[in-house]
């Protein structure tokens, strides 16, 4: 058993079948296969469920991934210490976000890769409730997302930002009886139609919050997974939508309406599980600062 034939399994369970692995590893489908073949004889059992059109993980898959992924991340630190003690910084980090807040990342990662570029970073985006799986199971090394407190066990965390939320809406639309730009309420919010992001996204959980604080009960119009869709229906005038003043900020044709009291908000927060950190994490993280 050798450390491609990690790589590989792990792969396949990642991607979900055999042709994405290949495109990953960028290899040929047939030498993932045949990699993952011989590797199932030398363990005399099979990892993958094949079918015409799925590929599962095995109970004996299950508990052969996250031994793998543990060895690899061992061998990657082991690469790294050797780097550094050399004068030579290399290695891979993912970096798990939300929509709403990757854009903040480009400076920490571009001072990054000015002193280090041998380092490759990854970005994964998803929603939060999956990044904080992915930092629990290793496949995610750093996050930066907005958790609650819940969420935030097990896990190390830094502040990186507080902000208030505001209620978007088409030019000139007038809401709550001001004039555009005007302050509104959450339940004059909750009166109008609404575009909420799906549940799980950290966006929708602050807000979900807030509504419920200010017992208003609410209704969602439209749900969407994209802050551009989100904006385009809001363009239309077909709803209103809440969402952080930094994101908001990003559409400067639609108007921002601040709310009077019981503003949702959210915070962002760098994000790591315990333990010390691989030289490469640790030096994104110091531009994090």
């Amino acid at each position: 058993m050798d450390l491609r034939q990690m790589e590989v399994v792990v792969a396949v369970a990642e991607e979900g079948g055999f042709t994405a692995a290949a495109q990953r590893l960028h290899v040929v489908q047939s030498a993932v296969s045949s990699t993952v073949r011989a590797l199932e004889r030398e363990l005399g059992t099979p990892l993958f469920d094949r079918t015409t059109h799925r590929v599962s993980l095995t109970p004996a898959g299950e508990a052969f991934l996250p031994a793998a992924r543990a060895t690899l991340r061992a061998a990657e630190q082991a690469r790294s210490a050797v780097d550094a003690a050399r004068g030579q910084l290399r290695g891979r980090v993912t970096v798990g976000t939300m929509q709403g807040v990757w854009a903040d990342l480009h400076r920490p990662l571009a001072a990054l890769r000015a002193e280090h570029p041998g380092v490759v970073v990854r970005l994964r985006q998803a929603a939060v409730t999956d990044i904080r799986q992915a930092l629990r199971e290793g496949t995610v090394d750093l996050a930066v997302v907005a958790l609650d407190r819940q969420q935030q066990r097990g896990l190390v965390t830094r502040l990186l930002a507080r902000e208030e939320m505001v209620l978007v809406s088409a030019p000139g639309r007038v809401l709550g009886g001001a004039g555009p730009g005007g302050g509104v309420t959450l339940a004059e919010a909750a009166r109008l139609p609404l575009v909420d992001f799906t549940p799980g996204w950290a966006i929708r959980l602050a807000v979900d919050r807030a509504f419920r604080a200010a017992a208003v009960e609410r209704e969602s119009t439209f749900e969407v997974n994209d802050i551009v869709a989100a904006s385009e229906l809001v363009r239309a005038d077909l709803g209103v939508c809440v969402m952080p003043i930094s994101i908001a900020d990003r559409f400067p044709d639609l108007d921002k309406h601040r709310f009077d009291r019981h503003a949702p908000s959210w915070k962002v927060m760098v994000v790591q599980p315990r333990g010390e950190a691989p030289p490469a994490v640790a030096a994104l993280l110091r531009h994090m600062a």
